[in-house]
């Protein structure tokens, strides 16, 4: 496995540890809504993903990873 050191794999994609931190501190705040309230019809016109920390491939050689939240980005080499 590669490891980074602003990215992990958590064998569904990779995620940014950053904005998972952030992510997870907010989401243990005890007045924030339920999720079920918070989120809408699940064919809203424009969906969110789950895991708003899921990094994207910014090049199509794969070389380089970019967190679509925070725009923090790493070069991944494959070996």
């Amino acid at each position: 496995m590669i490891e980074l050191n602003d990215f992990y794999n958590a064998g569904f994609g990779w995620i940014c540890r950053h904005c998972e931190r952030e992510l997870t501190r907010a989401a243990a705040d005890t007045s924030a809504l339920p999720r079920i309230f918070s989120e809408g019809e699940s064919e809203s016109s424009s969906p969110t993903l789950e895991n708003q920390s899921l990094a994207k491939w910014a090049d199509a050689a794969q070389t380089i990873l970019t967190c679509p939240r925070c725009g923090l980005t790493e070069p991944v080499e494959k070996l």
